[in-house]
């Protein structure tokens, strides 16, 4: 049985905890900061983590992790 190939984009956008759910950065904080409140943007700090529907899918692209 040959390899399989982990998802580039994947890898780099999520990890898996012990338990198997699937952990992303939130997004919106890469720029026009500006005219983001200082609220906002201390909300998108930090991880959360997937839907159930997204968690399936991430774990296919990521098979050995």
């Amino acid at each position: 049985m040959p390899k399989v190939k982990t998802n580039s984009g994947a890898k780099k956008r999520f990890r898996l905890t012990r338990k198997g759910k699937a952990v992303r950065a939130k997004g919106f904080k890469s720029h026009l900061l500006e005219g983001k409140s200082a609220k906002r943007k201390r909300r998108l700090r930090g991880t959360s983590l997937t839907s159930e529907a997204e968690t399936k899918r991430i774990k296919r692209m990521l098979p050995y992790a």
